[in-house]
């Protein structure tokens, strides 16, 4: 084995190489760095092209492989190792990823790849490994790709200078708009939807007309985005056009009802299928763009078995070729519109797409363009790409007939040139010299064959010179003149859109862009099914729901030590107040409730009630009530029940306690009572007007009572001219009336004087 060569004083110091500069400025640099590469090399479309450099790859090396559609299919694998190997050192996943979702019909408008194959579904599911996949060109990636050859861009270098690979690709087909683009770069995104590719070129067409045209006179010809799933977007046409002015924005996309079989056009058009004896189901046959059907239908089964939707029986996915989802109602008696608006907000049936116009303009800079500003960057590229063209046949035509004027003189002065080839030693000069021809003509001349000589002969030769100077005359006119070039790109743009016409299968608008009509107002609760329950608390803080309305006497089982606390007949749509004693509300759906089976569950699961806290009451929620609230130091108030529910677990803090005070009443107020009574723990009652109390969502409340030893016991409202009721004690629910209250009766915050005779010793009204 050789000795390894021990290191010279010639060879350079690795620590030579190492920079001494700041942490912060060397980092900044290089993210720098990266971040232009990200931003103009992976994440944003050229707006020319509409493609990422990663497509624009794919496509180069497919049509090297003469994957055109006229040419029978080859496998993936082939294409993505050419990519990666000469054209893309990236993974191959990612490059297959790319090309699999540019054959997806799904995910592209105009597919540009055609697959042969499993390339995905629009159920969610993943293509095939690029082994078991084949494809080719579609004929509009010979659209996009016409002219390569005709020199209209220029070609750099691959990574690694191999080979060469175009700046872009120059046909006619406005891909950025036709197909859209999304990506995320260094702190910029982009996100373009699709259009019609018919009504692109329309807006083109008059902006080439009318340089000066009016941005709504653009919009009435492209309408909005038409997504390859289809779908209507529902907002006004006012904020569409306002989101492609500034090229920022958003759109509500919605899934569309549709049921083309049902006999009634009104039941066609709203998705309903009539069963026969009244019932019916929904079928939907559009979802929004990038929505996985699987996930949708996995969506609305999970709002199903989650009680969100009791309205809805069922969904069954139908779907072949084209998408079929029905939805089953639970009765036929459901609202259809109830039901889609539910579907509309509980699920992707409604989803909302970003717009970012986000784009490189030709000098490779990122900017976010409104749709003229795309439209004449675009147009001006074309404009462009056409005169490089006509300079590059210019050229040619130059070349020809520098050959043809050569082949000429050869034809007419044969025998001469025939001599000369036979007898000269250098007879390049001497032909050179005796008929004044170039270079390239004598080398030309030269190198013919024989049996080319008697195709020489002068008539062809003098009409194809003819041809091709009337060629080369049209063309420089073309290339002289602005307004003739405008007037060749019109031409060629609807030559194009005649392949992809609203009338032809490909070309057909398949989003309607169509605003919503105002959406049914609709709480949950229209979505419970209404069932009486009986809901029992314990004094442990377990609660549970017995189905039906039970007697309240009823005894129930309860773990041990542990005994009622509160009782309440309710129902499945009620919402269920739960007060505690640090004067805080929490609200639970009383559909919610775990059965009565067992012993319920814990309540502090449901709720984050302070461990110091208790349950100070449980009482169902009224729309448009009041109640009277009270704390353990005399203060309070008057409170509307829409201002007590809480959305949260953390509930509503609604009467504010200092100190040891604690909430101590917590009464219904019923329609008409105009008193209210107090009565302290020294048993001394007061009774005054109820319009003294404010009515508030949150606070202390006022003074009711004043107290020289002790607080609040109890508080009551009441019906002045009705006199003041408390139950008495002992068995059965007796009550006493005392109608001669006028002595008790003085202004809010009075001390009070002892109440009537027979009032209970526990001083509570009941």
């Amino acid at each position: 084995m050789a000795e390894p060569t021990p290191p010279t004083d010639s060879d350079p110091d690795a620590f030579d190489a190492i920079v001494d500069a700041p942490f912060d400025a060397a980092l900044s640099e290089r993210y720098l760095v990266y971040a232009l590469s990200t931003i103009t090399a992976r994440s944003l479309p050229d707006l020319r092209d509409g493609l990422k450099p990663v497509h624009r790859r794919l496509l180069w090396t497919m049509r090297q492989l003469k994957l055109d559609p006229s040419n029978t299919f080859k496998k993936s694998a082939r294409v993505v190792g050419e990519v990666i190997g000469k054209y893309h050192p990236h993974g191959d996943t990612a490059a297959y990823d790319a090309m699999v979702r540019l054959a997806q019909d799904f995910s592209l408008r105009y597919p540009l790849v055609e697959g042969q194959g499993n390339f995905g579904n629009v159920d969610g599911d993943n293509a095939a490994a690029y082994r078991y996949t084949e494809a080719r060109l579609t004929k509009t990636a010979m659209h996009l790709m016409a002219g390569l050859d005709a020199g209209t861009v220029d070609f750099i270098p691959t990574y690694n200078g191999e080979e060469e690979e175009p700046e872009l690709m120059p046909g006619l087909f406005p891909n950025l708009l036709a197909n859209g683009s999304s990506g995320i770069a260094v702190g910029m995104a982009t996100n373009i939807p699709s259009h019609n590719v018919a009504e692109v070129i329309d807006a083109t067409l008059e902006l080439i007309d009318n340089p000066h045209v009016e941005h709504e006179r653009l919009m009435e010809l492209m309408k909005g985005p038409d997504f390859a799933t289809g779908g209507q977007v529902i907002d006004s046409a006012e904020m569409i056009s306002e989101a492609y002015r500034t090229g920022r924005g958003s759109f509500r996309l919605r899934g569309v009802f549709h049921a083309p079989e049902a006999e009634k056009a009104e039941d066609v058009a709203a998705g309903i299928e009539r069963l026969g004896g009244g019932q019916w189901q929904l079928v939907i046959t559009q979802i929004p763009y990038q929505v996985a059907k699987g996930k949708l239908i996995e969506q609305i089964a999970q709002a199903i078995a989650d009680k969100k939707l009791p309205i809805l029986e069922d969904v069954r996915d139908e779907s072949d070729e084209s998408i079929r989802i029905v939805i089953v109602p639970r009765s036929r008696n459901v609202d259809p519109e109830l039901l889609k608006e539910s579907l509309f907000k509980l699920t992707d049936m409604e989803t909302r797409f970003g717009l970012n116009m986000n784009v490189l303009n030709a000098a490779r800079t990122p900017m976010v363009m409104g749709l003229k500003e795309l439209l004449e960057n675009w147009t001006r590229a074309q404009i462009e790409i056409l005169q490089r063209r006509t300079q590059y046949r210019l050229d040619q035509i130059e070349r020809r007939l520098e050959l043809v004027e050569g082949y000429i003189i050869a034809f007419l002065n044969l025998d001469r040139v025939i001599e000369i080839i036979r007898y000269e030693d250098e007879p390049k000069a001497v032909m050179m010299a005796e008929f004044s021809l170039t270079d390239r003509q004598t080398e030309a001349i030269l190198n013919m064959r024989l049996r080319s000589l008697r195709k020489l002969e002068e008539m062809q030769l003098r009409g194809e010179k003819d041809d091709l100077l009337a060629e080369q005359d049209d063309l420089q006119k073309l290339l002289d003149s602005p307004a003739r070039q405008r007037t060749r790109l019109k031409k060629d743009l609807r030559t194009l859109r005649k392949d992809y016409a609203q009338e032809t299968k490909l070309g057909a608008r398949r989003t309607r862009i169509e605003e919503a009509a105002p959406a049914v107002e609709f709480s949950m609760d229209a979505m419970i099914e209404k069932e009486p329950v009986t809901i029992v608390l314990s004094q442990k803080g377990w609660i549970r729901a017995a189905k039906g309305h039970v007697d309240l006497e009823q005894e129930f089982k309860y773990k041990e030590g542990d005994a009622l606390a509160f009782i309440l007949h309710a129902q499945t749509t009620d919402k269920l107040l739960i007060a505690g004693s640090d004067g805080r509300f929490f609200t639970l759906g009383c559909d919610k409730l775990p059965g009565a089976r067992g012993f319920g569950e814990p309540l502090r699961t449901m709720i984050d009630l302070e461990s110091d806290a208790s349950i100070a009451k449980m009482l169902v929620h009224k729309e448009g009530g009041r109640l009277l609230l009270a704390s353990s130091n005399g203060k309070g108030f008057l409170a509307e029940t829409k201002e007590l529910l809480a959305e949260t677990k953390k509930g509503k803090q609604v009467v504010n306690l200092k100190g040891t005070a604690a909430l101590q009443v917590i009464r219904e107020v019923p329609e008409g009572h105009d008193h209210v009574a107090a009565v302290g723990d020294n048993r001394k009652l007061i009774v005054f007007n109820i319009e003294e109390m404010p009515i508030m969502a949150r606070g202390q409340g006022v003074m009711l009572q004043r107290y020289r030893d002790g607080g609040l016991s109890d508080a009551t409202t009441f019906v002045l001219a009705d006199g003041l009721s408390w139950q008495m004690g002992g068995s059965g629910e007796r009550t006493r009336t005392e109608n001669d209250i006028w002595q008790w009766k003085v202004a809010r915050g009075a001390a009070g004087r002892m109440p009537p005779q027979g009032f209970p010793k526990d001083n509570r009204f009941g």
